[in-house]
C-alpha cells in the first residue's frame, strides 16, 4: 500500500465486520448489501435515554432544551420556571434525532419525591446517564442520589448551571479598573478581577462539598444556557461522548449540537466508519446503471445519506436559522463560508455529478478497497460502482465537516468580539 494515504482507506467498525463475514463469504453481493442495510438500520434504532435532574430551580428544564439544541421559548420546549414545573418524568425526544430522549425529572428533594425513594419513583432503570444540575451548590439530595446511582451501576455527572450570573454577581464588587473595591484581610476573592480564578474557585467548592459528602471522585462542569461554547460545557459533551458505550455513541454524537471542533471531528469519525457500508447497501440493493458512467447504485439511498451528513453537521437552511437567531448574526454571514450544497440542495441529479466527478479517481484506490470486501472481486459492475460510492460519500462527508467548522469560527468569532 505504498502512497496511500491510511485515511482514505475503509474504516470498518469490528461488529460491523463479524455480521457481514458470513454473506461476503457466500460471495452473494445481494445477500452481503442486505446484511449491511440492516446492520445500519439496527445503528438507526439504537436508543439512548438521558435524566436530568437536581433540585427544584437548578435549571434542569433549560437543561433539557439546551441539550436537544432549542431556546426555552421554542416549539416542543421543557417548560421552565422559577418554581418546580416537573411534576413526573417527562420525555423530551430530540427534535431531529427521536431515539434519543432527554427526560425531564422532578426535582428532589420535595415533599413528593424525597431522595429516599426518588430513584424508585422515576423509573432509574430506563436511563443510560444522569446528570445531576444544581444553582448553587450541590445538597445532601444530591449526593445521596449520586451515591445511589452509583451503587447500581450508572454514570452520573454533575453540572453547576447558571455560572454567567456568578460572574456577573462577582463583577459588581470590583471597579471599571477590575480592582476589587473593598479588601478585607480575610477575603479570599483577588485583588484583580479574574474571571479564570472565580471559575475554578466555584469548580473547587463544588468539588470539596462533594468530596466531603464522600462523592467518589466527582467531576463538576460549569455551564452557561447563554453561551455553550464558554466554560465546561463542550468538555461535557467530549466526556459523554467518551464514557458512552460504542453503539450507544453513535447515537447521541449525531444529536450534539456544534459547540465545539473536537465534537465535529468525533461526528467526522463516528460516521467516516458507516461509508463503506453505505456503499455497499448502494451497489447491491435495488441498483441501477447510471447513463453514461460504468457505475451501478442505488441514487435514493445516496440521496438520503447526504442529507443525513448535512443534518448532522448543521447544514440545513432550518438549522442554520436556528444558529444565526441564537448568536444575532446574519444567516447570510453563516452561508458565506459553507462551499458544499445545504441539504435543501441535494438532489439526484447532483448525486449524478458528484459520481462523475469521483468515477475516474476512484480507479486507482479499487484494488485496495476490494481488498476489505472481497464479495465484490467477481462481480464487475460493483467492483467499479464501490469504490466510486465510497469515494463519493467519502468526499462529502469531508468537506460537510470542514464547512460546520468553518461555520462554527464564525460563531465563535462573534463570541469573542462580545
Amino acid at each position: 500500500m505504498a502512497g496511500i494515504d491510511a485515511k482514505e482507506l475503509p474504516k470498518i467498525p469490528e461488529e460491523d465486520v463479524e455480521a457481514l463475514k458470513a454473506a461476503v463469504g457466500k460471495g452473494n453481493l445481494p445477500e452481503a448489501a442486505a446484511k449491511a442495510k440492516e446492520a445500519l438500520e439496527m445503528v438507526d434504532k439504537i436508543t439512548l435515554n438521558i435524566a436530568v435532574t437536581g433540585e427544584s430551580g437548578s435549571g434542569k428544564s433549560s437543561f433539557v432544551n439546551t441539550i436537544r439544541g432549542l431556546e426555552d421559548d421554542d416549539e416542543g420546549a421543557a417548560e421552565t420556571g422559577v418554581n418546580e414545573t416537573t411534576m413526573e418524568p417527562t420525555a423530551y425526544p430530540h427534535p431531529s434525532y427521536p431515539n434519543v430522549t432527554v427526560w425531564d425529572l422532578p426535582g428532589i428533594g420535595t415533599p413528593t419525591f424525597k431522595s429516599d425513594k426518588y430513584l424508585e419513583q422515576v423509573g432509574f432503570s430506563r436511563y443510560d446517564f444522569f446528570i445531576i444540575i444544581s444553582c448553587t451548590r450541590f445538597t445532601s439530595h444530591d449526593t445521596e442520589l449520586a451515591q445511589e446511582i452509583q451503587r447500581q451501576g450508572k454514570k452520573f455527572y454533575f453540572v453547576r448551571s447558571k455560572v454567567d450570573q456568578d460572574l456577573k454577581n462577582e463583577k459588581t464588587l470590583y471597579d471599571e479598573k477590575g480592582i476589587l473595591k473593598q479588601r478585607k484581610a480575610a477575603t479570599k476573592r483577588p485583588h484583580q478581577y479574574s474571571e479564570s480564578a472565580i471559575l475554578s474557585a466555584i469548580r473547587e467548592n463544588c468539588i470539596n462539598g462533594l468530596k466531603a459528602a464522600e462523592v467518589t471522585s466527582p467531576r463538576v462542569f460549569l455551564v452557561s444556557r447563554g453561551d455553550l461554547g464558554k466554560y465546561d460545557y463542550p468538555k461535557l459533551q467530549e466526556t459523554l461522548v467518551d464514557e458512552l458505550p460504542g453503539h450507544k455513541r453513535r447515537a447521541f454524537l449525531r444529536s450534539l449540537s456544534n459547540v465545539s471542533k473536537e465534537t465535529l471531528e468525533k461526528k467526522k469519525e463516528q460516521l467516516q466508519t458507516q461509508i463503506w457500508l453505505k456503499s455497499l447497501v448502494s451497489c447491491g440493493v435495488a441498483a441501477v446503471p447510471i447513463p453514461g458512467l460504468s457505475t451501478v447504485c442505488d441514487i435514493a439511498i445516496l440521496v438520503t445519506s447526504l442529507k443525513e451528513y448535512c443534518r448532522d453537521f448543521g447544514l440545513t437552511e432550518n438549522a442554520l436559522a436556528t444558529l444565526a437567531r441564537q448568536n444575532n448574526k446574519p444567516i447570510a454571514e453563516l452561508k458565506a463560508v459553507i462551499k458544499s450544497p445545504l441539504s435543501e440542495e441535494i438532489t439526484k441529479d447532483l448525486i449524478i455529478k458528484l459520481l462523475t466527478k469521483c468515477a475516474a479517481g476512484a480507479v486507482k484506490y479499487s484494488t485496495y478497497l476490494l481488498n476489505f470486501i472481497p464479495v465484490v472481486g467477481s462481480v464487475v459492475s460493483a467492483a467499479v460502482s464501490l469504490p466510486t460510492t465510497y469515494f463519493m460519500l467519502k468526499n462529502f462527508l469531508d468537506d460537510a465537516a470542514a464547512d460546520a467548522v468553518r461555520v462554527l469560527e464564525v460563531v465563535m468569532k462573534g463570541d469573542v468580539s462580545n
